[in-house]
């Protein structure tokens, strides 16, 4: 259970620091734009994901059991937060992550980290695709900047709506979202190093405010941004509330579980390290207690920014620690520039995103797996995008065990292999 950076501090030397420094803000510069625009997307305000990203950034880095786990807001959680916001309000959430955090601490404390190799492996692909499916449309609106009161949470309803709204399109929002799309592609092709996702938004946010276009922005829709972090508090705490609150909890809590162990999993295969998980899953419930406090957003390891990490040469934790201070540093000193960002880039950034998320590259293989894997994962991607995560992670994880239980004589977990960044 004892932090990576423990056992990294032993050996520390300025070549790393330099590596882990250089990788530090490349990461926090790929972080900036994703974390404003999942706070947006979940119902929250954009200064929520910088919260996040900076506290549980730090407490995941300096107690994580991986080398180069980078944390922060992801968008596997934008379904479940926007759900628990529109059901319980913001103060709700807050509770909810503050109580998936102890939920989390109990786990790690019983080791049972180690548990997510029973998961089965259709179970996350199914809900992984059916969160993307859900990010991706939720976006329709900003990118083609449909004028919409209030878009419904429920899916049907919500395409409804904006199929009812199609006469309100703007075609400077979709040419401002397609050209960050472009620019995001384009830049990982021709220069992967790069901080490719806040050029792109940049580029195209600056041509907005330059040339005044007529395009909603953050200020324009959430007024300015924080300069300094909020003082801490907890959250108001009542055995109602606890107990309308816990089904919400356990779900965070397993979703940030879940996706910082595969993050962790994916990081080893490409830095050749070995993370520990129960002080990983401790980690995630100090970082989701700390995010709770300062009334951020629930926080898990990040795939996309954890191989960043490493791609930028990250060695250590401190490069997630150098993350989150220049988060911070960004988030004191230039907060008002982060008011010009358009909300069609951030959307033209999410719905990429969601893209990279559902792994198109492996829908092939699905195809050809056992029948059996292929109802389970389209059961789960159906209830995920139809019905409720909460019900797909349940309904999902009890038939695939109940399929494992069947097949006795087949190893289980050979074929196992966790997600590409």
């Amino acid at each position: 259970m004892k932090p990576k950076i423990i056992t990294t501090m032993a050996s520390y030397d300025r070549q790393q620091f330099t590596s882990d420094l250089i990788a530090g803000v490349t990461v926090a510069m790929v972080a900036l734009p994703l974390s404003l625009a999942i706070a947006i997307a979940s119902g929250a305000g954009p200064e929520k994901g910088l919260i996040t990203a900076i506290v549980a950034g730090f407490l995941i880095s300096a107690l994580g059991g991986s080398r180069v786990q980078i944390g922060g807001p992801t968008g596997a959680f934008i379904v479940v937060v926007f759900g628990v916001i529109a059901e319980h309000g913001y103060d709700g959430l807050v509770l909810a992550t503050f109580m998936a955090g102890l939920i989390m601490l109990v786990a790690g404390y019983f080791k049972a980290g180690s548990l997510v190799a029973y998961v089965p492996e259709p179970v996350i692909n199914g809900f992984t695709i059916g969160i993307a499916v859900i990010i991706a449309t939720s976006q329709i609106k900003d990118l083609l900047g449909l004028s919409i009161a209030e878009v419904p949470a429920e899916f049907i309803g919500k395409m409804e709506a904006l199929w009812s709204a199609r006469d309100t399109l703007s075609g400077l929002a979709l040419a401002i979202g397609l050209a960050t799309m472009v620019l995001i592609v384009a830049l990982r092709r021709v220069a992967p190093k790069f901080p490719g996702l806040i050029i792109a938004v940049g580029v195209t946010s600056a041509a907005v405010a330059l040339w005044m276009l007529p395009v909603d922005t953050i200020f324009s829709r959430f007024g300015a941004l924080p300069s300094t972090l909020p003082m801490p508090a907890l959250p108001e705490i009542s055995l109602a509330r606890i107990t309308e609150l816990l089904p919400s909890a356990i779900v965070i809590a397993f979703l940030a579980s879940i996706e910082s162990l595969l993050s962790a999993m994916v990081a080893d295969r490409m830095s050749g390290g070995h993370h520990r998980p129960n002080a990983e899953v401790l980690a995630q419930g100090w970082a989701n207690i700390g995010s709770s406090l300062f009334g951020g957003l629930p926080a898990t390891g990040a795939i996309a920014r954890t191989a960043t990490n490493v791609r930028a040469g990250g060695k250590t934790p401190v490069a997630g620690i150098v993350h989150a201070l220049t988060i911070l540093l960004v988030m004191l000193v230039a907060a008002p520039l982060a008011g010009y960002l358009a909300m069609p880039a951030l959307a033209g950034l999410l719905i990429l995103t969601a893209w990279n998320m559902s792994e198109p590259h492996k829908w092939a293989s699905y195809a050809q797996a056992r029948v059996s894997d292929r109802v389970l994962l389209v059961l789960t991607l159906v209830l995920t995008v139809f019905a409720d995560l909460t019900v797909a992670i349940g309904v999902g994880v009890s038939v695939g065990l109940a399929l494992r239980l069947r097949r006795r004589n087949v190893e289980m977990e050979k074929d196992w292999v966790p997600p590409e960044a």
